[in-house]
C-alpha cells in the first residue's frame, strides 16, 4: 500500500487532521473553542480507528471507533461545558507560553517525532510508519499543551489529546487487542479526571485563602 491508493490516503487524511487539531487546541486561548476542538479531534479519531477497521478487517476497531465517537466528541465536551458553566470559569485564559512560541515548538515535536519513528520502523510497512509518526506526534503535542497551559481546563483537554494519540497508535498496529485500547483510555480518562479535580480543588482553596488575608489586612488598615 502506497500513496495515491485510496486506503493509504483517506488513512494519512484522518491522521492529518488530528495532528492539524492539534495545534488548533495548541493556538485556542477560549474555553469553549478549546472544546469544541477537542471534540472535533474525538470525531476524527473515531473515524480513523473506523477506516482501520476497514483496512485491517478487524471488527474490534468499529467497537472502538464507536465508543470514541460518543464518549471523546460527545460526552466530554459536553460534560467540560457544563462544567465550565457551573464553576463559573473565565472563558478565555492565557497560556503560560505564547502562541507564536507554542506552534513553533509544536512544529519542532512533531519533526522530532518523525527523526524518532521513521529511522527506527525502517523495516515496517510505509503506512504503519507514518501512522505511527502521526500519532506520536499527537501525544507530544497533546503533552505540550499539558506543560504549557495554566487553566486545569486546558491541562485536562491536553491529557485527553495525548490520549487520542496513544488510541490512534494502537488502532495503527494491526492486531491490537480491544481490551488492550479500552483499558488504556479507561485508565487515562481516570487520571485526567482525578487530576482535573484535584486542580480545581487547589486552585479554589488558594484563592480563597487569598481572599480571607485580604479582607484581614483591609480589617486591620481600618
Amino acid at each position: 500500500m502506497s500513496f495515491g491508493q485510496i486506503p493509504y490516503d483517506v488513512a494519512h487524511l484522518l491522521g492529518g487532521g488530528m495532528l492539524l487539531s492539534g495545534f488548533v487546541l495548541l493556538y485556542q486561548r477560549r474555553l469553549a473553542a478549546m472544546t469544541g476542538a477537542f471534540a472535533a479531534q474525538g470525531a476524527l479519531l473515531a473515524l480513523a480507528v473506523a477506516w482501520q477497521g476497514f483496512i485491517q478487517e478487524e471488527p474490534g476497531l468499529f467497537i472502538s471507533a464507536l465508543v470514541a465517537a460518543a464518549v471523546k466528541a460527545v460526552l466530554i465536551p459536553l460534560a467540560l461545558r457544563a462544567f465550565i458553566l457551573r464553576l463559573g470559569l473565565q472563558r478565555r485564559v492565557e497560556p503560560g507560553l505564547g502562541i507564536g512560541a507554542s506552534l513553533i515548538a509544536g512544529v519542532a515535536l512533531v519533526a522530532l517525532a518523525c527523526l524518532v519513528v521513521l529511522p527506527a520502523t525502517a523495516g515496517a510497512a510505509a503506512l504503519l510508519r507514518e501512522d505511527l509518526a502521526i500519532a506520536l506526534s499527537v501525544v507530544l503535542l497533546g503533552l505540550l499543551m499539558m506543560v504549557t497551559r495554566r487553566h486545569a481546563i486546558g491541562q485536562v483537554v491536553g491529557l485527553l489529546s495525548l490520549e487520542n494519540g496513544l488510541v490512534l497508535a494502537a488502532s495503527g498496529v494491526q492486531g491490537m487487542p480491544l481490551v488492550v485500547e479500552i483499558a488504556t483510555a479507561a485508565l487515562v480518562l481516570v487520571l485526567a479526571g482525578v487530576a482535573g479535580f484535584f486542580v480545581l480543588l487547589l486552585r479554589e482553596r488558594f484563592e480563597s485563602l487569598d481572599l480571607s488575608l485580604l479582607h484581614r489586612h483591609r480589617g486591620e488598615g481600618e
